[in-house]
């Protein structure tokens, strides 16, 4: 889907949510002609996400609006009362789309930022940083994309576009063997042509795998670092791995260290802190 068809349907439901039958406040005291202009304010250091976002949104609720931006999405921002964007556009779908822009901008920067760490953390190494599937619910596009703008790299972004078998899967099948089978099989009937990734949960389930071959990546999922180092050696070039659970800012470079290729971490997304910011009007 198109970014900007994406984010008008978005914008659509967001604001049914939050406006509902109006901004009674607003309504009450802003005269509808009257037009404002805002200041986007960081209050902390960070990698902003989302201006381009921002944009958008303010052209699609005011065609009128006019949007001047200091930064770009993936500048350093030190955040102190930085002024990253100003706006000015009709007083009341200013303050009608306020906490939504805020909403997206705070928790898209604070991805990015935290998505930036750990891809300094691993420098000078192959490992490549990846996003999870643990995400919010319909709020999954602005969150990946801010992983992109932090430097990292998404995984899949749903469970259409990538085969990834895992413990459950080979559990119901009843073995690696099976599970790799009816992938396949499944494929062929569908004329399906996606990448195929397994979890091994340890290193007798990454032999079998590579006994069984005909899959892409292996996934090793809460390897400890001597474990990862074996598993490395006895893959041997042959499929892409990746490293997932358990790794943090702490012990990511080790992993990197160990010669894997991804790096996937649920951090990024599903326990990160929003940026603090505001939008304050400057003039009526």
């Amino acid at each position: 889907m198109d970014d900007k068809v994406f984010i008008k349907q978005f914008l659509k439901k967001a604001l049914k949510e939050d406006v509902g039958k109006g901004d009674y406040t607003s309504l009450a005291i802003v005269k509808r002609s009257s037009v404002s202009c805002a200041n986007l304010l960081v209050k902390e250091p960070c990698i902003l996400a989302g201006l381009s976002i921002l944009k958008t949104i303010f052209f699609e609720i005011d065609k009128s609006a006019y949007i001047e931006l200091f930064y770009k999405d993936g500048d350093y921002c030190e955040g102190r009362n930085n002024v990253a964007a100003r706006i000015r556009a009709n007083t009341l779908k200013l303050l009608k789309v306020e906490r939504l822009v805020l909403n997206i901008l705070q928790r898209m920067s604070g991805i990015a930022t935290k998505t930036a760490q750990f891809v300094e953390k691993v420098k000078g190494t192959k490992a490549k940083i990846l996003d999870t599937r643990k995400t919010t619910p319909l709020f999954r596009y602005f969150e990946k994309k801010a992983v992109q703008i932090g430097g990292g790299q998404n995984h899949r972004f749903g469970l259409f576009d990538m085969i990834l078998i895992k413990d459950n899967h080979i559990a119901y099948a009843g073995s690696i063997e099976k599970a790799i089978d009816n992938i396949h099989n499944f494929l062929k009937k569908k004329k399906l042509n996606l990448k195929i990734e397994i979890e091994a949960k340890s290193l007798e389930c990454v032999k079998k795998i590579i006994n069984k071959g005909g899959i892409d990546i292996i996934m090793l999922d809460n390897f400890t670092i001597e474990e990862t180092k074996k598993a490395v050696e006895i893959i041997n070039e042959k499929y892409l791995i990746e490293s997932s659970g358990g790794i943090n800012l702490s012990n990511v470079r080790d992993y990197a260290l160990c010669g894997v290729d991804f790096i996937s971490v649920g951090e990024l997304t599903h326990s990160v802190k929003a940026i603090d910011m505001s939008l304050k009007i400057v003039n009526v």
